[in-house]
């Protein structure tokens, strides 16, 4: 496996600054952020298209610091029932597709998105229960007449530009937000939706991890290293839906966490050795949005820890067996 780093925390770097940073820490790749809501600061797709000796610099900017591009990142809700909402995000994911295929980068990592709750709609209407009866109209509005065609038509795009991984980031407030929404849509478009596996979001509601990536498997595209942890005196009281703002610590019912400070050594282990059990084996990318660290110490105590629990060396003969 390798080391990676989301490196939109670093926006306030260039590109170059980021990655010699990044190096100098033993980050082996860089996953870049292409739009959406976490940004372009390193990388605007649609300035580059249009300039070839631009794609390269980038290229031999990454490279030239040791590391590898593990991925493009844009993550937004191209299917928002507000369509100019929506068309803004989609054209940033197609640029990042088109750039991506540019960068010879296979995999692209996004959300599922979430429509509305009919053609009406103005705001995305994410469904937790089926019932009232009406939530369960609107989950067969919004899968069948939007959510898979869309993705239908996007997956055969993606494929036909060299991009074979769509790392969809099983999201609370999206469609897919969990193994069996992940592996509806992908039976529905095809192998080219798979997951981004984000533990920090499956951690708060209740998933166990190496569960989880027993049940994806093959489909498991992408793994962002982010922890979090579900505070015992709130969520005693309130349970784990929290709408209050993030920035309300002491009184949310959980936190993201750095990597190590939600949960421990031994529950890291068994998620990259179960990864490595069911053939991922390959980037980990740490996403940092810990808000009781710094950026800088969030990353480099994730960064240490993981070194401590990631296996980096290809597995040996089994010489005992």
């Amino acid at each position: 496996m390798k080391l990676g780093v989301f490196a939109v925390l670093l926006a306030d770097k260039s590109l170059d600054e980021a990655c010699a940073y990044l190096a100098a820490q033993g980050v082996q790749a860089v996953e870049i952020g292409t739009g959406g809501y976490p940004g372009n600061a390193h990388c605007k797709p649609a300035e580059l298209l249009g300039d070839d000796d631009k794609v390269k610099k980038l290229k031999d900017t990454v490279e030239k610091h040791g590391l590898e591009i593990s991925c493009l990142s844009c993550h937004g809700n191209p299917v928002h029932p507000q369509k100019n909402i929506a068309e803004a995000f989609h054209k940033d994911f197609v640029d990042t597709v088109l750039l991506a295929e540019k960068l010879g980068v296979d995999r692209v990592v996004t959300f599922s998105g979430c429509p509305g709750d009919s053609p009406d709609s103005k705001y995305p209407n994410w469904v937790t229960c089926p019932w009232p009866p009406d939530f369960l109209d609107v989950l067969d509005y919004q899968w069948n007449e939007v959510l898979i065609p869309y993705w239908e038509k996007t997956a055969k795009f993606c494929q036909d530009h060299g991009v074979n991984r769509i790392a969809l980031e099983m999201h609370p407030g999206f469609c897919v937000y969990n193994p069996d929404t992940l592996l509806k849509l992908r039976s529905a478009v095809g192998p080219a939706i798979g997951a981004n596996l984000d533990p920090s979001h499956l951690f708060w509601q209740g998933m166990d991890i190496p569960t989880v990536i027993r049940k994806l498997g093959k489909a498991i595209y992408f793994f962002h290293a982010k922890d979090s942890i579900i505070d015992p005196i709130n969520s005693a009281q309130n349970g784990i839906l929290d709408t209050r703002h993030y920035s309300d610590e002491i009184n949310r019912s959980w936190l993201f966490r750095t990597v190590g400070y939600g949960h421990g050594y031994q529950v890291w282990k068994d998620i990259f050795s179960n990864l490595r059990m069911v053939g991922y084996d390959d980037v980990i990318s740490i996403e940092h949005e810990d808000s009781l660290m710094s950026v800088n110490e969030g990353l480099t105590k994730a960064i240490a820890f993981l070194k401590e629990t990631i296996p980096f060396e290809t597995p040996g003969g089994m010489w005992w067996a």
